[in-house]
């Protein structure tokens, strides 16, 4: 019978001194790391949680990269536009010029001449490229979004430019295709600005053409042009506001989502360090009364 009393007692004081050490280590490990969980086991429910939140993080990171790339390319598309509106401020200076009859031959050549480096410039502005080197106004084409083909200018891109996804379910398109952009209505007709340019530097160059009523003509145009350009400009501002709005949204929302990781998960140094004291000293107390009762004998008892 005392056999086993004593063989009892030496199992339940060593689990309990295996016990401390295990509880002093997982103290230590939660203050070296910062973490409260060091595995699964320790608390299932509160494990699931941070999982679902790491998820949410990951896709934030994902929607976050999406959200600078359209930004980018938004900001180089401004840049085009802006530099559009003044190549037609000063096409419009020009045709004004045109329109007027006391033009002799040399200054309408001169006018020309400047025209056709106004439209080798937009044709280099419509073919600008973002910053992964796709056509900024072609759409979803691998190529240039124009093509030059003697005196022929024409559209090579795609129909429409794809959507960029920017989290919570929300797109925002990057950019125009050259169309949206450069495309307006003239008498009826839809013609774009390389036309326009072209065909007016054309006039002024044959004197059998009426020069001065293509200049007049060609000044409704350019206001059409303008416009378009203009309104591209505004949305391009909404879009890149959007976009902020949207930033400022996820920054808030990963704020909460890191806030609410460190209550589950992470632990207070200070505590944990109260505790680990705690901890050691009665593990320290446990083995100092182990070592002295197992030194007992039946002896010992008797003397």
């Amino acid at each position: 019978m005392i056999n086993l009393s004593t063989a009892s007692y030496f199992e339940r004081s060593t689990q309990q001194l295996g016990s401390l050490r295990e509880q002093a280590n997982k103290l230590q490990d939660q203050i070296s790391t910062g973490d409260r969980l060091t595995r699964s086991s320790d608390d299932p429910v509160a494990a699931a949680r941070l999982r679902i939140l790491d998820r949410r993080e990951r896709l934030a990171a994902v929607d976050q990269r999406n959200s600078d790339a359209a930004l980018s390319d938004l900001k180089l598309a401004d840049t085009a536009l802006s530099t559009m509106v003044n190549i037609i401020t000063r096409a419009k200076e020009l045709a004004l010029s045109a329109a007027n009859e006391a033009q002799g031959p040399e200054q309408r050549a001169l006018l020309s001449a400047e025209l056709d480096t106004l439209r080798e410039s937009l044709l280099s502005v419509a073919n600008s490229r973002n910053a992964s080197g796709h056509a900024l106004f072609g759409g979803q084409t691998g190529g240039a979004a124009y093509t030059l083909s003697g005196t022929t200018i024409t559209y090579a891109g795609t129909a429409a430019t794809g959507a960029i996804d920017i989290g919570e379910g929300q797109q925002v398109t990057p950019s125009f295709t050259g169309p949206e952009v450069l495309n307006f209505d003239q008498g009826g007709t839809t013609t774009d600005l390389f036309a326009l340019l072209g065909n007016l530097s054309a006039a002024l160059q044959d004197p059998a053409v009426d020069s001065v009523a293509v200049a007049q003509a060609s000044l409704d145009g350019l206001d059409s042009s303008f416009d378009k350009v203009t309104t591209a400009q505004t949305i391009t501002g909404a879009r890149m506001g959007w976009i902020d709005m949207m930033d400022t949204r996820r920054q808030a929302v990963g704020d909460q989502v890191t806030q609410e990781k460190s209550d589950i998960g992470s632990v207070d140094p200070a505590t944990a360090m109260v505790h680990l004291q705690e901890t050691l000293t009665v593990l320290e107390a446990s083995q100092a009364s182990f070592v002295k009762l197992s030194g007992l004998s039946l002896f010992n008892l008797i003397r």
